[in-house]
């Protein structure tokens, strides 16, 4: 197998990273933006729309629904370099519900959103986990009753970026209370500038927010059902596989692998440099050999979508071992920095402005967010190796 890339592809890396620093509108050397920040989502919309424009954002999308049949592997070029400066490019319209309404959506629904999502014109936010779900997805309680052409949701949907100037919202609701709990679920989209709708914003420990959102009485109409009705369950979980897959944690990985090398060559304990204490490079090589194996896995996964295939168990083995490298990654780079490690953004005596800390804080949320660890290594044993439920 040849793991490297074509003259072509290589060729469109340079494009793209001549794009960035020409059209970027902050310098991604001195400043991490939150997609899902209120002030940070204006910056990243502007540049996504920019993006837009290129037809990059939906690059591999077919060129009938906006995008220009690029191959997998340009896409991860493209993702590679966007998420090793930690650019928020591939927002949740083009990676989940885009996919999604192409295999799921009716010839109306791909109309109306498509097109919009390609240009960057639409924003939106995930309503899965519900404030007293847990990581047990199907137990949601958010529920739709049908009133004639409308569905009248009511419930809350948590740890969402509806906050942040988000248009709509796709979610999972429950249509038939009486089924089986993984039954009975239905995959709805809502828009947020609705009569009912509540937005309200909960603080994050790494000096951030995400959204509440509680639905009262609010009317969804019916053609905005995904897929066949309490059949979402399983649309959701598509849905997940293409959240899961992403090649984005072994790229912002290296860079972050990159910024820990330069600081213990420039950074001294009792004399010597940090960069000479054998513990330090063993534990420095270790995370390199990691982040390659996870980019390795992530390509494989590029490869599968290449070939038409939806990635499950493969998907979950990216996404648990991905998400657990950055939190050893950026856990380490605390350690090694001693004391001052522990500094918030802000603090004059923070290495590295305080990045390391407050990424190793969100890092806990990010073996939560899409399924946990627990649940990721359930998919693997059940769904790829066939062993039996515990």
């Amino acid at each position: 197998m040849d793991f490297k890339f074509d003259n072509v592809e290589e060729e469109f890396r340079s494009e793209v990273k001549e794009f960035i620093e020409k059209e970027l509108p902050w310098d991604w050397r001195k400043e991490d933006l939150d997609a899902e920040d209120e002030v940070d989502s204006i910056k990243v919309m502007e540049f996504k729309k920019k993006l837009g424009e290129q037809g990059w954002l939906t690059m591999a999308w077919p060129t009938e629904y906006g995008g220009q049949s690029a191959t997998h592997m340009r896409q991860v070029v493209f993702n590679e370099e966007m998420a090793y400066r930690g650019i928020p490019a591939g927002d949740a319209g083009v990676r989940m519900v885009g996919p999604i309404l192409m295999l799921y959506g009716t010839d109306e629904q791909k109309e109306q959103f498509l097109p919009k999502i390609a240009n960057a014109e639409i924003n939106w936010s995930q309503g899965y986990s519900e404030p007293d779900s847990g990581s047990d997805l199907a137990s949601l309680q958010t529920k739709a009753v049908e009133d004639g052409d409308d569905f009248v949701v009511s419930g809350s949907k948590i740890w969402n970026s509806a906050h942040a100037g988000s248009d709509w919202m796709f979610m999972l609701v429950r249509t038939d209370p009486d089924a089986p709990k993984h039954r009975g679920i239905s995959f709805v989209l809502s828009e947020l500038e609705t009569d009912g709708v509540t937005v309200e914003r909960i603080p994050m420990m790494w000096e951030a927010y995400r959204g509440l959102v509680t639905f009262d009485n609010v009317r969804v109409p019916k053609k905005n059902l995904v897929g066949e009705l309490n059949r979402g369950w399983y649309v959701g979980a598509a849905l997940l596989d293409f959240e899961r897959s992403g090649v984005d944690r072994p790229a912002r990985a290296k860079r972050i692998l990159e910024d820990l090398v330069e600081f213990a060559k420039e950074n001294q304990k009792n004399g010597t440099p940090l960069s000479t204490d054998p513990v330090i490079r063993r534990e420095l090589a270790d995370l390199a050999v990691q982040i390659e194996t996870a980019r390795l896995m992530c390509y494989n996964v590029a490869w599968m979508q290449s070939q038409g295939q939806i990635p499950n168990m493969e998907a979950s083995i990216t996404k648990v071992y991905g998400t657990e490298m950055m939190n050893r990654l950026y856990g380490f780079g605390v350690k090694m920095m001693g004391l001052h490690g522990q500094l918030d953004p802000g603090s004059k005596w923070a290495p590295l402005q305080g990045r390391i800390e407050n990424a190793w804080l969100r890092s806990f949320g990010g073996m939560v967010a899409a399924g946990t660890s627990e649940i990721q290594r359930n998919v693997v044993a059940q769904r790829g190796l066939g062993l039996p439920r515990g």
